[in-house]
C-alpha cells in the first residue's frame, strides 16, 4: 500500500486494508506464549520493587508510551507495545518492541510510521465495541490487552501497575472523573477473569478491594 492509499484507507475506515498492512492477529496471539508480564501505567507501581520480576517474564508487554521511570520498579524490557496514542518515530525506535498493536478505535490517529513498522498488527474493532458495550464506557488500553491475552496460549499472565486509577496514571495528569472510562466496571471485569482463569495473577491484589 502506498502512503496515499494508507491515508485514504484511514479516512474511509477501511479496516481490511489497514489490517492488511500488518501481521495477522492470529499469528501475533500465537506468539504470546510462556510467562507474560503486562505492565500498566499506574503511578503506584513506582513505589514497588517489581522490576526484576517483570524483566524475568518470557514476554513483557507495555502500554501507550510505556513509561519506565525506574528499573527497580518497572524493569527495562519491552517485547510488545499496545498503544492508543500516536508515538514519534524516535520514541518507537528507542522502545523497539517486537510487536506493535494499535488498540484505539480512532484509526485517524494511527500514523504511517507506526502502521508500516515491522511487527505492526491491528486488533479487530469488534473487540473494542464488545468491551465498550459491556462496560457502558470506552475500555482502557490495558483492559483491551487483558481481554486479548485471555485468548492467547500463555501459561501465566501477571498484571503489574493496575490499580484502576486509584493512584492516577503516569501517562497524564487527569483524574478518574476527567477520563471517559468505567474503572469500577474494569475492576469487576478483572476480578471475574482472575476467578475463572488461573493463568492470570494481579501483582497488587489489594487493588481489587481499594
Amino acid at each position: 500500500m502506498t502512503r496515499l492509499g494508507f491515508y485514504l484507507a484511514r479516512t474511509l475506515r477501511n479496516e481490511k486494508a489497514l489490517a492488511g498492512l500488518g501481521l495477522p492477529m492470529a499469528f501475533v496471539l500465537n506468539e504470546l506464549q510462556g510467562t507474560l508480564a503486562l505492565v500498566g501505567n499506574a503511578q503506584s507501581l513506582g513505589t514497588t520493587a517489581q522490576g526484576a520480576a517483570i524483566d524475568a517474564a518470557d514476554l513483557v508487554i507495555r502500554l501507550n508510551r510505556a513509561p519506565m521511570p525506574e528499573a527497580r520498579s518497572h524493569g527495562t524490557r519491552i517485547d510488545v507495545l499496545a498503544c492508543a496514542t500516536s508515538l514519534k518515530p524516535t520514541h518507537l525506535h528507542q522502545l523497539n518492541p517486537k510487536f506493535l498493536l494499535w488498540m484505539s478505535p480512532k484509526r485517524k490517529r494511527l500514523s504511517w510510521a507506526m502502521a508500516t513498522r515491522k511487527g505492526f498488527a491491528l486488533p479487530p474493532l469488534d473487540t473494542y465495541l464488545r468491551l465498550k458495550a459491556q462496560l457502558n464506557a470506552p475500555p482502557t488500553t490495558g483492559l483491551m490487552m487483558i481481554d486479548l491475552l485471555s485468548h492467547s496460549p500463555a501459561t501465566k499472565i501477571t498484571l503489574y501497575g493496575f490499580d484502576f486509577f486509584a493512584s492516577l496514571s503516569l501517562s497524564g495528569r487527569r483524574t478518574a472523573a476527567q477520563v471517559p472510562h468505567n474503572f469500577q466496571g474494569e475492576r469487576a471485569f478483572v476480578s471475574a477473569l482472575l476467578a475463572r482463569d488461573p493463568r492470570f495473577c494481579l501483582a497488587n491484589p489489594s487493588a481489587l478491594t481499594e
